[in-house]
């Protein structure tokens, strides 16, 4: 049976699509048997992948969707297309009922489509852009979360608003940060519960590669190796069980240096930390 793992966000545009296929580009290739993964773009709103890439939308979520409320639905990469730098992907059409409906029935009674029989394997990152109603049942249903947000306050506001919510088990979300953050990895685990925290950062020329925006990054062997890939890349090896992982209680670790905030206190910049460091 395959490995399912959602990735979405809570609030605005922090770059999901480009996290996913990031992870997916850079999956360990021992992970699964060797069984590279597929990207799922179960966003009710979705249709991007195949506008930015030109790729078909069929064979794609609308026929997975008609497929699971058959009997023997066939197998999910029926409906996959390989897109230029080799991520297998399914894609969806441009918004609409029939996409957010697609979406409904993959999360209700398509799930079986997607982790596929006893002896399937690989992992499948489902893309399903921002975190509500429709992707309730991916959620509940995939073996880790992982939740896009951007680094500041504001948005890290959010995130904690979705943890802290009734049923949100915390502790199966790893939280990406994208971009600039002014706070410890440690300090954030404390604060929102979450299992672990990775840091993406800004990178023009594979966010270029990954939006479909430039593909003259692709004739080069070294493209993995930009920074965005690199980071997914210790991501992706930690989801995959083929890396080391964030050890839990890192936070208990952490509060004798000044790191963990106390309860109900707040998130500390990192610039401060390193001031109480030298003023001790």
């Amino acid at each position: 049976m395959r490995r399912l793992i959602t990735v979405g966000s809570v609030k605005g545009a922090p770059g999901v699509s480009t996290a996913v296929l990031a992870l997916a580009a850079v999956w360990p290739d021992g992970a699964d048997g060797g069984v590279r993964p597929v990207v799922v773009e179960a966003d009710v709103s979705g249709g991007d992948l195949a506008v930015r890439f030109g790729c078909p939308h069929t064979p794609g979520l609308l026929d997975v969707a008609t497929s699971a409320r058959q009997e023997r639905p066939g197998s999910l990469l029926g409906a996959a297309t390989a897109l230029p730098f080799g991520v297998r992907v399914v894609a969806a059409p441009a918004g609409g009922r029939a996409c957010a409906e697609a979406v409904r029935v993959v999360a209700g009674a398509g799930r079986h489509v997607l982790l596929g029989d006893d002896e399937d394997r690989g992992t499948v990152l489902l893309d399903v852009g921002r975190i509500g109603e429709a992707a309730a049942g991916l959620v509940e249903v995939a073996e880790s979360v992982v939740l896009v947000s951007r680094g500041g306050a504001d948005a890290l506001a959010h995130a904690y608003a979705h943890l802290s919510e009734d049923g949100v088990r915390a502790e199966r979300y790893v939280l990406a940060v994208v971009g600039p953050c002014p706070y410890a990895a440690g300090e954030i685990i404390a604060t929102l519960g979450v299992g672990r925290v990775v840091f993406l950062p800004w990178d023009p020329k594979a966010a270029d590669v990954l939006t479909g925006r430039a593909r003259s990054g692709l004739r080069t062997s070294g493209w993995r190796a930009l920074r965005l890939l690199a980071a997914a890349g210790d991501a992706a090896r930690q989801l995959s069980g083929t890396g080391e992982v964030a050890v839990k209680g890192l936070s208990g670790d952490l509060a004798g240096l000044g790191a963990v905030p106390s309860p109900g206190g707040r998130l500390q910049p990192v610039a401060e930390l390193a001031a109480k460091e030298s003023a001790s």
